[in-house]
């Protein structure tokens, strides 16, 4: 699987996980979205999207979501924490559907 962003494509794994991570991009993150039945990228999501790549940068992995839970909590308060909300936003969940979309690994086990 491949995206085209800015005439340049990008190689997907079969199940549409970035396989360069150094390729990620906004713009490529737009089009992942659109594959995973999210049409368009709000500010809501971009704060999740984010601060998972932020975790990833700073902890070398991905992080779990009763962790992510917490840490959404601490930066957007108690509203904006829970898993029925990141669900509202990535119909997949944190790991299957946002992760993807903000360029990260696919994590053991994870289709």
């Amino acid at each position: 699987m491949e995206a085209v962003v800015n005439g340049k494509k990008i190689e997907l794994s079969e199940a549409g996980w970035l396989l360069n991570l150094d390729e990620w991009s906004e713009e490529l993150a737009e089009q992942i979205a659109k594959n995973e039945n999210v049409p368009e990228l709000t500010e809501e999501h971009w704060n999740i999207i984010n601060l998972a790549r932020e975790y990833f940068q700073d902890n070398g992995m991905v992080c779990e979501p009763r962790a992510f839970s917490k840490l959404m909590k601490k930066k957007y308060g108690k509203d904006k924490s829970d898993q029925k909300y990141i669900y509202s936003l990535f119909p997949t969940g944190l790991i299957k559907c946002a992760n993807k979309i903000a360029g990260l690994p696919r994590p053991k086990g994870c289709s």
